[in-house]
């Protein structure tokens, strides 16, 4: 079997230079899933881009979703015919697109798809997001049928959070397929 092709998806706005994704890229050689408007998100055209990159893919995928590309991944994974193709995702840090704020600015996620994932999952969630309570994560975590692992106060684990390369992500990622 192919080595699986570890794809990250980045949330809203991407991930910058000192988050933990844009390091996996460099010491790892995953890739990153490009969206055509990191700002003004869509969900269609998001699920459109993923959609073509894992077909064009020749073996099996790993997905490390952050944020919300939590959600590209329900939301794809309930409208594709690929998911055969996904070995299993890391979902860290899904925003409760329910808040205010969230739900002006991404409009065209609402309503959050929240049936079972067709393959095997983890999110990973903080007990001090500010996008999203606990709470929440355990509620996404519960309709998407992924386990859940909750990292403490780590804020919205991301370049903030200060996790550098963010080890016990990577062994998470590997729970899901040992590389």
């Amino acid at each position: 079997m192919l080595k699986p092709r570890v794809l990250l998806l980045p949330g809203w706005q991407d991930s910058g230079p000192g988050h933990w994704q844009t390091l996996w890229q460099t010491t790892y050689g995953d890739e990153r899933v490009e969206q055509h408007d990191w700002q003004r998100p869509l969900r269609g055209d998001w699920m459109a881009r993923l959609e073509e990159i894992i077909r064009a893919s020749e073996g099996p995928v790993l997905l490390v979703a952050h944020s919300l590309g939590c959600h590209l991944v329900a939301a794809w994974a309930a409208a594709t015919v690929h998911a055969d193709r996904v070995l299993g995702a890391l979902l860290v840090a899904p925003p409760d697109l329910q808040l205010p704020p969230l739900q002006v600015a991404l409009a065209s996620w609402l309503p959050p798809v929240v049936q079972r994932l067709p393959f095997r999952s983890v999110v990973v969630a903080s007990s001090n997001d500010p996008y999203g309570d606990a709470a929440s994560a355990a509620l996404l975590a519960s309709a998407w049928g992924s386990d859940l692992v909750g990292i403490g106060a780590a804020g919205h684990i991301n370049a903030e959070s200060g996790l550098g390369d963010w080890p016990q992500g990577r062994a998470l990622l590997n729970s899901l397929y040992p590389m």
